[in-house]
């Protein structure tokens, strides 16, 4: 594979671009020249491996991914909630290299750094202890290609001198694919409390899916050339990877929908092949309700949730109307996921009430339609500064918070799963419909009403398209971090909704915002590089 390096500033400071990391310069002499062969010292190696991801995940990578995709519009209110357009940017597709919605790219390059440490101090690639590191390698590095396109390997730890360039992303994507392969031999397949949150073989695998799913996307050199048409050269081995999950993997679909995402979630969930965990006081970072709940919410006793808040919320984040009209099938679990219209209580076990929520002594209603206060800058997504301002758009109450979340800081305890065995069920469901061979009896109809079946949604009927396929995953995934990813292989992150295109109708066909802009500060720092084209 080509690598390209090229010795111009400071390697560290790739890195440390965005969180003052200074861990880069290491003494190789103090390297481990044998492992020591014991779980416990391996363990303790791969300590600072886990959890880079965790704080973009809690707040900046999952803005991004909501606003930048058709599930939320990111609303303010005079000038609470602009502040210099950080949800209006994304949700617009205006980002630029200056909002914090991507300022987090050094936390990931730093993640890279801890595992290329873990992987030397475990003796190298080759050695099996050294295989939770790769994946994690792997990972990682998915992220940054994901979003940015283009993206440097960091296969080792920099010398003092030595600068990386960005390799391209279909380079990047066939280095995800080797570092998967190799350390998938040596990973644990126990699925249990103590593989939670870490590497094993089912999470390489789901992230091998996900890689070969959006293959055509990721080897296509320049992402605005990139169509849904394109050919998959990966698309088989994709349906491999499912039926191996489906088939052998300790995962089901027993776990009822709305809990699976409540704060007593964990490794007990069946659905969740590699998940996140977050802890208001242990593992802090999560803060999903505090963006989602209404704005004054704060100021009821109780609130909608059947308890006083005993901190402020933020109430920008509006669903948009396109998202509500997918949560309209009968009896289906989801579509308790959001709420909209007359506002009512939740009781004890979080079941809607039909008493209703006052404000003022009038029932809040939420509107559909997300409407600008008039006379507002239209960049700005200025609702208002009052009831009807802070009552446009539906919320979403997927993640639903605890008491205790507001007496530490609005973290919460609700843990975020990345991969899940209903996007494993649904991923084949897709690759079938791209054209891909079934080995087994399954047809796209028997996977979607495998996700029907457990929210007890009305089956469906008749062979499903694509559309159905990218539907059924809107309702599924919802408020997930996966519909950007979704929209972009699908050809319609560029498409209408909510008022990305009456506000900015260059949307339409700007295709390079299918690519994020790299972080001024991080440009700064690698002068070798050059800013991903149109930004």
């Amino acid at each position: 594979m080509k690598k390209i390096y090229k010795l111009f500033v400071s390697a560290g400071l790739l890195a440390v671009a965005t969180t003052g990391c200074t861990d880069l310069d290491v003494d190789i002499t103090s390297q481990l020249t044998e492992f020591p062969d014991s779980e416990i010292a391996a363990e303790a190696k791969l300590a600072d491996v886990y959890y880079a991801f965790r704080g973009p995940l809690g707040r900046r990578y999952n803005e991004l991914m909501e606003f930048q995709s058709d599930e939320f519009t990111g609303i303010s209110f005079d000038s609470d909630y602009y502040n210099s357009g950080e949800n209006a940017h994304p949700t617009l597709h205006m980002l630029t290299p200056d909002d914090p919605t991507v300022d987090w790219y050094g936390t990931i390059t730093s993640g890279i750094t801890n595992c290329n440490k873990a992987i030397l101090d475990l003796g190298g690639e080759d050695e099996p202890a050294a295989a939770p590191a790769l994946a994690m390698r792997a990972f990682y590095h998915f992220i940054l290609m994901d979003i940015w396109g283009d993206t440097p390997i960091l296969d080792h730890l920099l010398d003092e001198n030595e600068a990386i360039d960005r390799s391209s992303r279909p380079e990047v994507a066939a280095f995800i694919e080797a570092d998967l392969l190799k350390a998938l031999p040596n990973l644990s397949k126990d699925s249990n409390a103590a593989t939670y949150g870490k590497p094993n073989y089912w999470m390489a695998k789901a992230l091998l899916a996900k890689l070969y799913l959006n293959w055509a996307v990721y080897s296509c050199a320049d992402v605005t050339t990139y169509t849904p048409s394109m050919a998959n050269a990966k698309i088989d081995d994709c349906i491999a990877i499912c039926d191996e999950i489906i088939n052998n993997g300790p995962f089901d679909l027993s776990d009822s929908y709305r809990e699976k995402f409540w704060p007593e979630n964990g490794s007990h969930i069946k659905d969740f092949i590699y998940a996140m965990p977050y802890d208001r006081i242990t593992a802090q970072g999560m803060t999903y309700a505090r963006f989602r709940t209404w704005r004054q919410m704060n100021s009821l006793d109780p609130s909608m949730y059947g308890f006083k808040l005993s901190a402020s919320v933020g109430g920008n984040m509006a669903v948009n109307p396109n998202v509500v009209d997918l949560f309209s099938l009968p009896g289906d679990d989801r579509n308790l996921s959001i709420v909209g219209g007359p506002i009512y209580f939740f009781d004890n076990n979080r079941n809607l009430t039909t008493n209703p929520v006052l404000y003022n002594g009038v029932q809040l209603v939420f509107t559909k339609d997300i409407t600008l206060k008039e006379g507002s800058i239209p960049e700005e997504l200025n609702t208002g500064k009052d009831v009807n301002g802070w009552s446009q758009g539906y919320k979403s109450v997927k993640w639903f918070p605890t008491y205790d979340d507001y007496v530490n800081g609005r973290n919460q305890s609700n843990d975020v799963p990345i991969f899940r065995f209903a996007d494993i069920i649904l991923t084949k469901a897709e690759a079938l419909l791209r054209g891909g061979k079934s080995t087994t009896g399954d047809t796209p109809a028997s996977l979607l009403n495998q996700i029907r079946t457990y929210v007890h949604a009305p089956l469906f009927e008749g062979d499903p398209t694509l559309q159905d396929i990218l539907d059924e995953r809107g309702r599924e995934f919802f408020d997930e971090n996966w519909r950007r990813n979704d929209l972009i292989r699908y050809g319609k992150f560029e498409d209408d909704w909510a008022l990305k295109h009456v506000v900015n109708p260059n949307a339409k066909t700007e295709l390079f915002r299918r690519i994020c802009p790299i972080p001024t500060n991080v440009m700064n720092v690698n002068t070798n590089w050059k800013q991903n084209p149109g930004y």
